[in-house]
């Protein structure tokens, strides 16, 4: 079954809203020092909005492995994303992992930052890049 313009930007305006709604959480909890928590709303930020842009094109995925590897297959490897894109994105899923998953998981505050800034720049490509879709 195919989405219908009209829903497909309405499912599309969803995921970014809940895309930046998790990019806040990441950055609330910068400030109390949670750096599991951190990498875990960094990376359901990209998350949201890279499931975004596979609505926009029809691409569906089932699992997070599988839509980073789509990720990588349409939008870093044909060029509409650079390659640093798709490194930041599996070294969140990483992250997101390690932090969920292991007892420990240590991050700087300097890497912890680096990891808010370069998550806000890659958020914001995904969202201009969708901005002319939406205005739809």
């Amino acid at each position: 079954m195919s989405l219908s313009a009209e829903n497909r930007i309405a499912i599309i305006k969803l995921l970014i809203e809940k895309s930046k709604r998790n990019f806040e959480q990441a950055v609330h909890n910068v400030d109390m020092g949670y750096w599991d928590l951190v990498a875990n709303r960094l990376y359901y930020s990209v998350f949201h909005a890279v499931n975004a842009l596979m609505v926009n094109d029809g691409i569906k995925t089932g699992t997070h492995k599988g839509t980073a590897a789509m990720f990588g297959k349409h939008y870093v490897l044909t060029g509409r994303f650079d390659r640093n894109d798709g490194i930041l994105y599996s070294r969140l899923q990483t992250m997101r992992e390690k932090a969920d998953y292991q007892n420990v998981f240590c991050i700087t505050e300097e890497e912890g930052q680096a990891l808010v800034n370069n998550t806000e720049t890659l958020n914001r490509k995904i969202y201009e890049f969708l901005e002319g879709y939406l205005s739809n």
